[in-house]
C-alpha cells in the first residue's frame, strides 16, 4: 500500500509513453482511410494486414532493413572495441596526462554532433567515402562519438578489484591479456548496455545516411520510410506498417537484453 503513490503516477506516465506506439500498431492494421477516419477508432473493426504487404512491395523495405542491420551491427562492434580499449586505458594505465585527457573527453559531450558535420563531410569527400557505408561504420572503430560509452565502461572497470590485475601481472600477463581475460568477461553487463545504446542509435540514425548516401539502394529504414510520404497524399496505414517493422528489432533487442541492461546501469560505480 505504501508504494501506491509511487506506482500510480508511473503507470499514468507509462500509458502516455506507450499510447503513440499502440496507435501506430492499430493504424498498421486498419483499412484504407481508417487512420484518418472521423470519429477515430482506436482499434479497427476488422484486422487488415494488407498494409504490410503494400509496404514490402512499394519500396525496397527489406533491402533497407538489411542495410540498417549491417550498419548497426558493424558500428556496434566497432564501438564496443574502441570504447572498451580506451576505457581500460583510462582506468588502469598510469600517466600524468590521464586526468586532463579524460576531462577533455568528457567536455566533448557538451558539443552537439552537428558541429562536426561539415568538417566530417569534407574529410569523407577527400577520402572518397561518400555514397559508401564507410562514414557510418569506420568512425565507430576510432572512438568517434563514444565519450559517454568510454565514461560508462571506465567507471565499471574501476569497480573491478585491483588484486585481480595484480595477480595476473605476477603470472606474467600483459595489459592486453588482462584486458581480454579479466576486464572484458567481468564487464559483460556494461558491454551489453553500451552495445544496446549504440545499436539503437545507429538503427535510428536518419541524418547520417541521408547526408552521406545518394544511391537509394543503400538507404536505411529511417531514410526509406520517407518514400511513403508524398507532397499531396500520404498513405498513413502503409506508413505505420513500415514504422512497425522499423521499431520491432529495437523492442525485441531490449526485451532480450533487459536484465543485462538494468544490471549494467545499476552496477556502474561512481569511482574516480
Amino acid at each position: 500500500m505504501a508504494l501506491i503513490p509511487l506506482y500510480v503516477p508511473l503507470c499514468i506516465a507509462a500509458f502516455f509513453f506507450v499510447l503513440p506506439f499502440l496507435w501506430m500498431l492499430s493504424g498498421a492494421f486498419k483499412g484504407p482511410g481508417g487512420v484518418t477516419a472521423f470519429p477515430p477508432r482506436f482499434w479497427p473493426s476488422h484486422i487488415d494486414g494488407r498494409n504490410f504487404s503494400t509496404a514490402a512491395a512499394g519500396v525496397s523495405m527489406w533491402r533497407y532493413f538489411g542495410n540498417s542491420l549491417f550498419i548497426a551491427v558493424v558500428s556496434t562492434v566497432g564501438t564496443l572495441l574502441s570504447s572498451s580499449l580506451t576505457a581500460f586505458a583510462f582506468a588502469h594505465l598510469r600517466s600524468r596526462a590521464r586526468g586532463p585527457l579524460f576531462a577533455v573527453l568528457l567536455a566533448t559531450l557538451m558539443l552537439p554532433p552537428f558541429i562536426t558535420l561539415i568538417p566530417s563531410y569534407a574529410i569523407y569527400q577527400q577520402l572518397g567515402w561518400l555514397d559508401t557505408y564507410l562514414p557510418l561504420t569506420v568512425p565507430s572503430f576510432l572512438g568517434v562519438g563514444c565519450a559517454f560509452y568510454i565514461f560508462l565502461l571506465r567507471q565499471f572497470f574501476l569497480g573491478i578489484p585491483k588484486e585481480l590485475f595484480e595477480a595476473a601481472r605476477i603470472d606474467g600477463a600483459g595489459r592486453l591479456r588482462q584486458y581480454a581475460s579479466i576486464a572484458l568477461p567481468l564487464a559483460k553487463p556494461a558491454l551489453i548496455t553500451v552495445g544496446l545504446f549504440q545499436f539503437v542509435a545507429s538503427w535510428n540514425d536518419f541524418f547520417g545516411p541521408l547526408i552521406f548516401l545518394t544511391d537509394s539502394s543503400k538507404f536505411t529504414l529511417p531514410v526509406g520510410i520517407r518514400f511513403f510520404q508524398s507532397l499531396y497524399q500520404t498513405d498513413y496505414g502503409t506508413l505505420m506498417a513500415a514504422s512497425c517493422v522499423t521499431v520491432a528489432p529495437v523492442i525485441l533487442l531490449f526485451l532480450v537484453a533487459q536484465k543485462f541492461f538494468v544490471q549494467g546501469i545499476a552496477t556502474t560505480g561512481g569511482k574516480t
